[in-house]
C-alpha cells in the first residue's frame, strides 16, 4: 500500500486505512490476503458475515506487547520507507511507524484529524497543508514543511531510483524543468513556515482531493545522501525513523522487527508498551494462531475454513481495495524518454489473442472454490468500491471458451500440426510463457488451473522456468521486462484515489505491460481535468476508459477480493473500517485485556 504509488504486493496490509493515499501492488498471481468498502454489487458483496471491529469488551491491562505475524513464504525487502519500497511486505512493516500524514473519511477523501491538514485554493491549483505542531521524528526532530517538501524533490531527482515519479508529480508547477535540471528548485512547492508548505498545479486536478503524496523525508538524515544511493543507505535500511505511534528498537531484516511505544507520539502515547512483528510462512498461519504465537495477521482467503478456524480468534472481514490481474508483455519501459514504449511484434501484441485468453479464464470457479467465496470475479480497472465511477453494466471477460476459441479462429491461431495446440498467424509454434508468484497453498493450484483453461481452448501455456516464481524475483523481472515473460498474474491495491493513470499512463512505470495508446492519454488526462470536479463528467470520462480497457485487454481483470484480518481474542479496540479513524491513531488504541494470548 503509501503516498502516491506503491507496487504489487502479496498480501495487502491489515490496516488498509494506514496505506489510504496509496496505490499499491500486490504480489498476486496467486494467494494474497484482501481489503474494500461494502457495496450491493454482486461482484463485491459484503456479506455482512463477519465484524469490522474487535467485539472484546474485557477490561483492559496495562500495556503489553502484540504479536503481529506478516503472513509470506518469502522475507520481507527491508527497503523501509514509503518514498523508496515498492512491496506490500515493507509496507506491511512501516505502518507501525511511518503512516500516511493525512486522515480520510469512508469515502477516501482527505480530511482533518490526521497529522497534517489539506486546503485548497477557490480555483483548486494551490494546496496547502498544515503539518501539526507536536509531529516529529521518532529521533526527537520536528517534522517540518522542509521535510515534505524535500520528499517531493527527492522523488523529482532524475537519479531518483523509486517508482513514484509519475502525472502526479508532473502536473506540479516546475516539477518538469526540476526533473530535467533545468532548475534547481521546484518553483511550484514554497515552504511557508516550518509547518505549512503550498503546492501550485499546472492544471486543477480532482485526484489531489484524495491522492496527495503523503509522506515527508527526513531532510536532516537524508540531505547529505545522493540521491542515487538513498534507497541502499542505512536510514532505509538498517535503522529507519518515522512519526508513527510505535518505533524500530530492533531489526532482523527480512525476518522480524520489535517496536516500542513512541511515547512521544503526537496524540499521545500508544496504549501498547510494544509489537514484536515476524515473518509467518502461510502454510502454519492457522497453527500459529491457534497457538497464540501471533495475536493479529491478515489472513489469506485461501486458508479460510469456519469449520476448522481456530476457537481462540475473531475474524474481521472488509472488502479490499484491490483486484488480481493478468498482465501482457507489450513493450518495455523506456527510461531516457521516460515512457513506455509498445512493441508492435511483441508475442502478445494481437488483441483478439488477449481477448481469447480472458474469455477462457474461469475466474466465478476460482473465486468460489479456491477462495471460498472470499474472492469473486472482476469485471472492470475501476473496482465496485469507488461507487460513483464503477460501471456495473460491463461485463468484462466472462468465462465463455467457446468465444475464446472463435476469436482465436478468426485472428488465425488455428492448430496446423494436429498437435492440439494452435500455432500463430505465420504458421509458428506458439508457447506462451506465464510469470506466477509462489505463496500458499493455491499458488500452484491457481497457475495450473488457468493454464488448464488455456489449454482448453488451445494455447500452449508454460510457467516461466518450469516454476513459480519467488516475489522478489517476480517483480525484478516484470520491472526490467524481461525478454522470457509474455504474461503475468499479479494485483493492485488501488490505494484511495480512482485516478488509473500511475497505473496505465504513458509515464508510469506501474504499467508493466507497457500499455499505450493515444485514446488511453485522452482519456486519463481527461479524469483529472478541471471540467472533471464535475463529478457527473468525471464519471462519464471513466466509463470510457473502462470499456476501452477492456476492449484494448493490456490486462484482464480476473478477482475482486474480500480482505480477513485474523486477531486473538484478548486483542480490544481495532477497527478496520474505512474512515474509522487516522491510520496511527488506531494502531495507538489498540489495547490486550491479558498479559498472555488465549490459546485454544
Amino acid at each position: 500500500m503509501m503516498g502516491s504509488k506503491k507496487r504489487s504486493f502479496k498480501t495487502l496490509s491489515i490496516l488498509m486505512i494506514a496505506l489510504v493515499l496509496v496505490l499499491s501492488a500486490c504480489s498476486k498471481g496467486t494467494p494474497a490476503a484482501d481489503t474494500t468498502t461494502p457495496q450491493t454489487n454482486e461482484a463485491t458483496k459484503d456479506t455482512g458475515k463477519f465484524p469490522k471491529a474487535a467485539t472484546n469488551q474485557n477490561a483492559a491491562i496495562q500495556g503489553g506487547t502484540m504479536n503481529y505475524g506478516l503472513v509470506s513464504d518469502t522475507p520481507f525487502e527491508g527497503i523501509l520507507n514509503p518514498v523508496f519500497y515498492s512491496g506490500n511486505p515493507d509496507a506491511d512493516v512501516m505502518q507501525f511507524f511511518y503512516p500516511s500524514l493525512f486522515n480520510a473519511d469512508a469515502s477516501f477523501n482527505i480530511k482533518d484529524g490526521g497529522a497534517a491538514t489539506l486546503s485548497f485554493s477557490e480555483d483548486n491549483k494551490t494546496a496547502t497543508v498544515k503539518i501539526d505542531d507536536k509531529l516529529n521524528w521518532s529521533d526527537g526532530n520536528p517534522v517540518t514543511a522542509e521535510d515534505y517538501a524535500f520528499a517531493f524533490e527527492v522523488i523529482g531527482d532524475p537519479d531518483y531510483d523509486g517508482v513514484r515519479y509519475d502525472s502526479t508529480f508532473t502536473n506540479i508547477v516546475g516539477m518538469e524543468d526540476y526533473h530535467a535540471k533545468k532548475a534547481k528548485t521546484i518553483s511550484g512547492i514554497k515552504v511557508v513556515n516550518d509547518k505549512e508548505l503550498q503546492i501550485s498545479f499546472i492544471n486543477p486536478d480532482p485526484s489531489i482531493k484524495a491522492g496527495l503524496w503523503s509522506y515527508p523525508l527526513e531532510k536532516k538524515v537524508f540531505g547529505s545522501i545522493p540521491v542515487a544511493k538513498m534507497s541502499s543507505s542505512d536510514p532505509v535500511r538498517k535503522n529507519p525513523v518515522g512519526y508513527g505511534p510505535f518505533k524500530i528498537k530492533s531489526m532482523v531484516t527480512g525476518e522480524s522487527v520489535q517496536f516500542e511505544a513512541n511515547k512521544d507520539y503526537f496524540h499521545g502515547a500508544p496504549k501498547l508498551d510494544g509489537i514484536n512483528l515476524k515473518v509467518v510462512n502461510p502454510n502454519v498461519v492457522v497453527e500459529s494462531l491457534r497457538s497464540g504465537d501471533v495475536d493479529m495477521v491478515s489472513f489469506p482467503a485461501s486458508y479460510y475454513d469456519e469449520k476448522t478456524l481456530p476457537t481462540n480468534i475473531e475474524m474481521l472481514g472488509i472488502q479490499d481495495l484491490a483486484y488480481s490481474y493478468l498482465g501482457f508483455k507489450l513493450g518495455k519501459w523506456d527510461k531516457s524518454k521516460g515512457e513506455n514504449v509498445m512493441n508492435p511484434d511483441a508475442k502478445m501484441a494481437n488483441k483478439a489473442l488477449r481477448q481469447a485468453m480472458g474469455y477462457a479464464m474461469n475466474n466465478a470457479q476460482v473465486g468460489e472454490q479456491l477462495y471460498h467465496g472470499l474472492r469473486t470475479a472482476a469485471s472492470s480497472l475501476i473496482i465496485p468500491a469507488f461507487a460513483d465511477y464503477y460501471d456495473p453494466s460491463i461485463k468484462g471477460y466472462t468465462y465463455d471458451p467457446e468465444k475464446a476459441k472463435q476469436l482465436l479462429d478468426q485472428a488465425g491461431y488455428v492448430d496446423k500440426d494436429g498437435d492440439g495446440f494452435r500455432e500463430d498467424p505465420k504458421g509458428n509454434k506458439l508457447v506462451i510463457n506465464f510469470a506466477a508468484m509462489s505463496g500458499d497453498s493455491v499458488a500452484e493450484p491457481l497457475a495450473q488451473f488457468y493454464i488448464q483453461n488455456w489449454k482448453d481452448v488451445g494455447l500452449n501455456v508454460q510457467l516461466l522456468d518450469g516454476r513459480l516464481q519467488e516475489f522478489n524475483s517476480f517483480y525484478d523481472r516484470i520491472e526490467k521486462d524481461d525478454p522470457d515473460v509474455d504474461i503475468f498474474s499479479a494485483a493492485w491495491g488501488t490505494g484511495t484515489d480512482v485516478n488509473p493513470a500511475g497505473l496505465y499512463g504513458r509515464t508510469a512505470q506501474f504499467d508493466y505491460s507497457r500499455y499505450t495508446s493515444d485514446e488511453n492519454d485522452k482519456l486519463l488526462k481527461e479524469g483529472v481535468s478541471e471540467k472533471a470536479f464535475d463529478n457527473a463528467y468525471r464519471k462519464d470520462v471513466y466509463k470510457q476508459w473502462q470499456e476501452l480497457m477492456i476492449e484494448d485487454a493490456p490486462v484482464i481483470p480476473t478477482l475482486y477480493r474480500y480482505g480477513l484480518t485474523a486477531i486473538n481474542k484478548r486483542i480490544k479496540n481495532f477497527d478496520i473500517s474505512y474512515g474509522s479513524g487516522y491510520a496511527g491513531d488506531a494502531l495507538a488504541g489498540i489495547e490486550l485485556t491479558a498479559d498472555k494470548p488465549v490459546t485454544q
